[in-house]
């Protein structure tokens, strides 16, 4: 066991754990926001998307001993109630049926406006394109994402 110290959410805070621990489960079992999901351990599925610096990262790929000093946003943090423009439009887009993979969609979706607040299709799929949604809802995520940037 070691200490580390990580900012998520913009609270410090100081988690004792093994180096090799994937920060998702910092995130989710000593921090308890479990917003961000496990799905599939390899980096492959998106479902433990977070942001580090604005960018998306997959949470289950980055050690606590890479985490420690760094900053992260989960999709807890991506905004408080629920307002940000990628949150909203996944509710007016009706686009979660089991909604597991939603969280990391949305915190992909958030970066990828971020720093291209106009988009194309092409732009969408290629972001998107590695993360996983077992129900199928593509269709509906694509419209989210465009109806997110509209409403910037």
């Amino acid at each position: 066991m070691q200490a580390f110290n990580i900012k998520v959410n913009g609270s410090r805070y100081r988690i004792d754990a093994d180096p090799a621990m994937p920060l998702l489960w910092a995130l989710r079992d000593r921090l308890n926001l479990t917003g961000t999901k496990y799905g599939c351990g390899a980096g492959l599925c998106g479902a433990c998307t977070v942001h580090q610096n604005g960018r998306a990262v997959r949470s289950c790929q980055i050690t606590m001993a890479q985490a420690d000093g760094k900053s992260f946003i989960t999709i807890e943090g991506l905004s408080t109630k629920g307002t940000h423009p990628c949150q909203r439009a996944w509710l007016e887009e009706d686009v979660a049926q089991c909604g597991f993979c939603q969280p990391g969609m949305i915190m992909e979706a958030a970066a990828l406006l971020r720093a291209h607040p106009s988009v194309s299709d092409a732009e969408i799929g290629q972001a998107l394109d590695s993360h996983i949604c077992r129900c199928g809802t593509y269709t509906k995520i694509r419209a989210a994402v465009h109806r997110a940037a509209s409403a910037r």
